[in-house]
């Protein structure tokens, strides 16, 4: 290890490096960098500039608080500008500042992985790149089409592609001649030079949108398959193509329009890019600046070699908890001493339980499978594990005190029950025509939560109202601000550069003028088209659902795209609208189970679709990628791979015994079982008489004022007190959301993730900024990618072969109640029944 790191024997350089970090929260290049820039600055260009900071950052738990201390005692000593003679070294600090801001990121974390140069000569959309993303896209979304309806799954992340891109470009590069031809006075050549990061991310762009399956596939097997509607006319490809391109391409229509509102501010930050970003710089940095280590020692090793390592030691450590020994991952150790205690199930079970228990796992699959705290920043993970702590002693509380019989079900179960404990049968509830019958209903029974769940309903009911009262709070100025910045972009007489220059330009949007704009019109032409392809596909075949439906679809993902997305780009935490959806499309729509699944899919996909799409505009924007080539990157393979998955259902329904036990390929279909029983009970059954008027769970609409009082609260204490940190730090729909982990999931799945985080973000980062810059990033996208490759190598050299490894380090985690998930506080004797009498429900 000697060429990797080196004792530090002197205070020299370090000691003043580590001073200028946490002073100006830069590392040493940075703080030379703006040094330069600073020097150039006036005095009313910087008290200008730090006034804009301010109004842009005093309330950003991101941007550091000492910073912001210091911003306003510069701007609000009026003896700093009446004798700066007296104050050199605070203007030059603030100047600093200013240049760091002017010249760079505003963030760290940002600056870490992010280059503020751009070469626009740099070939991006080359023949090679297209090639291989679109070569991916099809790939994975066949793999991931085809599998779809396997048990288990097989799907493609998307590390894979991303790990493979670079080895393929490379070979690319050594083995096509630079032959090509001159379009419109640009030169095309197979290999038109070095392999580059913008050839690279631009394939990754490419194949990351490929991975998801369009979300009517899951409503066209439903129609199709006798065992549910039994409507063999939604084989027909017309519908099918129709609707699934509808809802594939409206998403973009509203990224693209939301441009101003999640990809220019440069407080959008999109933790999630930052780490795609990170593997990219490992492939394609030339540069290796030595860093300390929190050990005293200097570490001098590139990224793409810690990225290697981290890889190849992820890969094989996941073996253990993956396969050899699964007991690590699901560590239920302290029920483990009595495994058919169901106190001890209920209370620390990792699998069936709420899982308080300290050391819960030993896998890092799971500790990331709520928030990767190498990515997200620590008030985020901090938040989110606030929200599951508080919410503990609620959802026990409501199991041991019997609350809705809560008694009668396993304690953290995501399924619905009937009264006799079992799991709902929807179809007791439905005609031959699958149409709600009020005698089926009174003659079966009303269905039931599990307390975890019904937490998790109350919670989702409070992030809605939380979402929309923290957007309205906190980022008013710069909605409307982005909103008349939008509403001038459609005016010819405005010039392009006036739609971002109310905001301060950061060098990413300097860089960017360099290349040509979309424009709105070609996003709302897209938007336009993906309207009018749902309404055909509505109207034109026999589906009883009003073509209305995609319109009030999409109003309610126009109300919500914007906060939930400001709020995802800043802390790394995602608000899906899928409760919602099904809350209000199954009210407005009830008996309808179908227009309930195309609300929900218009309402909600629509939403998410649109901010992994704004994802993406980001990295293009970080990576400098020429807008309009990102627009065709995105465009085409979502094309490319909706044909194909489209294709694959139309083969897979003529399967013999598909979706039945005999199916072949275990082409189970449990995804669309479940589709089909959440369509059932909240379009069919309806919300209405579970939360209307009488309802049984009609209380846990406290969930709606509940979101608003607490969010009006914590913004009235941040104004009351700006520069605590507890109160700055403390963000209500990110603990909302930690409300939201149970149901299966459980505190196991967020604790780990504490210490981990806190030792990243706060403890390395503040003290070993350059060592945290350099490295943290690249470890989180090592992990991330080790795990998905041993993962596809594990499952088809073992698992799919049916070889799987007998012995105590593999049961032990199943055993007992923990195990089965069956064990309940109260049981039923034989003929009884909970809840409402039968005759008393209707």
């Amino acid at each position: 290890m000697s060429e990797i790191v080196e004792e530090i024997d002197s205070p020299r350089p370090c000691s003043r490096q580590g001073r200028k970090e946490r002073d100006l929260h830069a590392t040493e290049d940075d703080w030379m960098e703006a040094r330069e820039i600073a020097a150039r600055l006036t005095l009313t260009e910087t008290r200008d500039i730090m006034t804009q900071v301010h109004s842009l950052h005093k309330r950003d738990p991101n941007f550091p608080l000492f910073t912001i201390e210091k911003i306003e005692h510069f701007i609000g000593n009026p003896a700093i500008f009446e004798a700066p003679d007296e104050h050199l070294a605070q203007i030059e600090e603030m100047k600093i500042e200013a240049a760091l801001v002017t010249n760079n990121s505003p963030y760290a974390e940002v600056r870490a992985v992010v280059e503020n140069t751009d070469d626009p000569r740099m070939p991006c959309s080359t023949i090679r790149a297209w090639f291989l993303g679109i070569l991916f896209a099809a790939v994975i979304s066949f793999i991931d089409g085809f599998f779809d309806i396997r048990q288990p799954s097989i799907y493609v992340t998307s590390n894979v592609p991303q790990l493979l891109a670079y080895p393929l470009g490379k070979l690319l590069e050594k083995v096509l001649p630079n032959v090509g031809i001159t379009l419109c006075g640009v030169r095309h050549s197979l290999n038109p030079g070095p392999f580059n990061k913008k050839e690279y991310m631009l394939i990754t762009i490419m194949a990351s949108i490929s991975k998801d399956v369009p979300y009517t596939n899951y409503i066209v097997w439903m129609q199709y398959l006798p065992i549910y509607f039994n409507q063999p006319w939604a084989n027909n490809f017309g519908y099918q193509i129709t609707i699934a391109l509808s809802t594939n391409f409206i998403g973009y229509g509203l990224a693209g329009l939301c441009r101003r509102f999640l990809v220019y501010p440069s407080y959008c930050v999109w933790p999630a890019s930052l780490v795609t970003i990170a593997l990219n710089t490992a492939f394609h940095s030339d540069g290796n600046v030595p860093v300390a280590d929190p050990l005293k020692k200097t570490w001098r090793v590139s990224r793409l070699r810690v990225f290697t390592v981290a890889f190849a030691l992820m890969f094989v450590y996941f073996w253990l908890p993956n396969y050899l020994f699964v007991a690590l991952s699901f560590f239920s150790w302290i029920s483990w001493v009595a495994p058919g205690n169901i106190h001890l199930s209920v209370i620390t079970g990792s699998d069936s339980g709420l899982g308080l228990n300290p050391f819960p796992t030993w896998d890092w699959n799971m500790v990331v499978s709520c928030l990767d705290p190498l990515m997200v920043p620590f008030f985020s993970t901090f938040n989110f594990f606030v929200g599951s702590l508080v919410t503990f002693p609620v959802v026990t509380g409501i199991y041991y005190s019997n609350v809705y019989n809560t008694a009668y079900l396993p304690v953290n179960s995501n399924h619905v029950w009937d009264h006799f404990g079992q799991q709902y049968n929807v179809s007791s509830v439905i005609d031959e025509d699958g149409i709600f019958s009020s005698a089926n209903y009174s003659a079966y029974s009303p269905p039931f939560l599990s307390a975890g769940n019904l937490v998790v309903y109350m919670f989702f009911f409070a992030i809605y109202t939380s979402t929309i009262t923290y957007g309205i709070l906190y980022h008013r100025q710069e909605i409307a601000m982005d909103f008349r910045d939008l509403i001038d972009s459609f005016r010819s007489h405005k010039r392009k550069h006036e739609t971002r220059g109310r905001q301060i330009l950061d060098v990413h949007n300097r860089l960017m003028k360099s290349y040509r704009e979309v424009p709105e019109w070609w996003y709302f032409v897209v938007l336009v088209m993906s309207l009018a392809l749902g309404v055909i596909g509505l109207a034109k075949w026999p589906t009883h659902t009003s073509p209305a439906v995609v319109l009030y679809g999409i109003v309610l993902c126009l109300i919500f795209v914007v906060p939930i997305g400001i709020i995802r780009a800043m802390t790394g935490v995602e608000v899906t609208l899928n409760v919602l959806a099904e809350f209000i499309g199954g009210s407005w729509v009830e008996g309808n189970a179908l227009a309930m699944c195309f609300f929900k899919t218009y309402g909600y996909v629509t939403c998410a679709h649109a901010l992994s799409f704004s994802n993406d505009l980001k990295l293009a924007h970080y990576l400098k990628i020429p807008p309009r080539f990102t627009f065709w990157a995105q465009m085409v393979p979502t094309i490319i791979s909706t044909f194909i998955c489209v294709s694959i259902v139309q083969y897979q329904v003529n399967l013999k015994d598909v979706c039945t036990e005999k199916a072949p390929y275990r082409f189970f279909r449990p995804g669309i079982n479940t589709f089909f029983t959440a369509a059932v009970l909240w379009g069919t059954v309806g919300p209405r008489r579970m939360w209307g008027v009488g309802g049984q769970y009609t209380e846990t609409l406290v969930g709606f004022p509940l979101g608003v009082l607490v969010t009006m609260i914590l913004w009235w204490l941040g104004r009351k007190y700006p520069n605590n940190k507890i109160i700055r730090n403390a963000h209500p729909v990110v603990i909302f959301t930690g409300g939201l982990i149970w149901a299966p999931y459980n505190i196991s799945y967020i604790w780990p993730a504490v210490p981990i985080g806190w030792l990243s973000w706060v403890y390395i980062k503040s003290r070993y900024l350059g060592f945290w810059s350099k490295y943290n990033f690249v470890i989180s996208a090592a992990f991330s990618a080790g795990i998905a490759i041993s993962a596809l190598v594990i499952f088809f050299a073992l698992q799919y072969k049916g070889i799987e490894l007998n012995w105590w380090g593999n049961n032990i985690a199943f055993k007992g109640c923990e195990g089965s998930g069956a064990c309940t506080l109260e049981q039923l004797r034989d003929g009884e029944y909970f809840g409402p009498r039968a005759g008393t429900f209707h």
